[in-house]
């Protein structure tokens, strides 16, 4: 898959979070579907039963609900799971993990394969916007928040930030560049990393991985520490980025790519030379299907959440449609 280097590089808060965005944002907290008891106050809305806790809403039932919380008269009217939503002042902490391996600094040549079309973002820039949304939502509802990156040199990571005040500390950590990585280092394992994670977890909260979830040693190990963290108190979103031309290839066809091509893998380095054809694009297609319906599935039997978004829909469609319609925002 050809990937290019994007100069669409954000450089302010207005790059990552334009004003527009934000005031929307406002209107909004994070939610789960998980009971927290909150070490501080805070705003936000949750699942949680006890005193001061005020009903708010109904939904479907989905795999990792509470079964606690299912209206069974509901159920005898309509033979369908509906769970309760309260409201109630707690804590809950927002952590979100970026990943900024190699492979998310490539990008498709244009949104959508359309001449004249704006290039998408690198998943990289894409993925530092939705952290900015995701940030910017939990600290305006005085959430704590944590945010780190794994992939690309030293692992970093802030320590838990509250307040709009906080916001030039995020922005700061999101505009940062990774430092390159040297040839003959090799970037932490997905595994390692989400190790790391779920130990250096604290309290209970919101999860938020952010990847393409292309390693070359598999994504199963990561998962499963991911699990580990859902299970002890975090309700875990995994988002996978993925370019338009690697969700459709077809599309890196109509800007000319084909025939006999030499393609490097930016994650090792090894290279192999291959023919475009119709017949590798099919099997293509397949083993990229397998690779999202094998991490969806995973996802779902840890009780975990798993959303794929294409780069070339904007950050703010995601987050006031897709993110709402999931419940992981509203």
């Amino acid at each position: 898959m050809r990937i290019t280097q994007s100069s669409d590089q954000p450089a302010t808060l207005d790059d990552l979070l334009p004003a527009s965005l934000a005031a929307r944002l406002d209107r909004l907290d994070m939610m789960s579907r998980k009971v927290f008891a909150g070490k501080m106050p805070g705003e936000r809305r949750s699942k949680r039963r006890g005193q001061s806790v005020e009903f708010d809403d109904y939904r479907e039932y989905s795999p990792g609900d509470d079964l606690r919380h299912i209206d069974w008269s509901i159920f005898a009217r309509l033979d369908r799971f509906f769970v309760k939503l309260f409201r109630e002042d707690e804590d809950l902490i927002v952590h979100v993990v970026l990943d900024d391996s190699p492979s998310m600094h490539g990008g498709a040549i244009a949104a959508g394969g359309k001449a004249g079309q704006k290039p998408a973002p690198t998943k990289a820039v894409y993925a530092r916007r939705l952290a900015m949304a995701i940030g910017y939502i939990g600290l305006v509802n005085q959430n704590r928040v944590v945010i780190e990156r794994f992939g690309a040199g030293p692992a970093r990571k802030l320590a838990p930030m509250r307040g709009r005040r906080s916001l030039e500390r995020l922005t700061s950590f999101l505009l940062e560049q990774p430092e390159p990585t040297p040839r003959s280092t090799r970037p932490e394992p997905f595994g390692d990393a989400m190790s790391r994670v779920a130990r250096s977890r604290a309290g209970h909260g919101v999860l938020v991985l952010l990847s393409d979830f292309l390693f070359p040693e598999g994504v199963e190990r990561g998962l499963r520490y991911l699990g580990a963290a859902g299970a002890e108190g975090f309700d875990v979103t995994c988002m996978q980025v993925l370019a338009p031309g690697e969700l459709d290839p077809t599309l890196e066809m109509a800007s000319g790519l084909r025939g006999d091509i030499r393609l490097t893998d930016i994650e090792t380095g090894r290279a192999s030379e291959i023919t475009i054809s119709a017949g590798l694009i099919e099997q293509y297609g397949k083993r990229l299907d397998a690779h999202i319906a094998a991490i969806a599935e995973a996802c779902r039997v840890r009780g975990m959440r798993h959303l794929l978004l294409d780069t070339s829909i904007p950050v703010d469609q995601v987050v006031l449609d897709s993110l709402r319609r999931r419940r992981i925002v509203g």
